[in-house]
């Protein structure tokens, strides 16, 4: 039993540090902004029969 909790204990760790991680990431990081132009060809928007 001792190594059953052992490894639930380390799962419970690792997902802490990944949901705490996400956290401060949310907190701290502010996303910027921009335009984005995608050029799509004239023979995809209008094809030729």
């Amino acid at each position: 039993m001792p190594t059953l909790f052992r490894f639930l204990f380390f799962c419970a760790v690792i997902a802490g540090s990944v949901y705490g991680t996400m956290v401060a990431l949310v907190t701290f990081v502010e996303p910027t902004t921009r335009e984005v132009t995608i050029r799509i060809p004239s023979e995809r928007v209008n094809p030729q029969p």
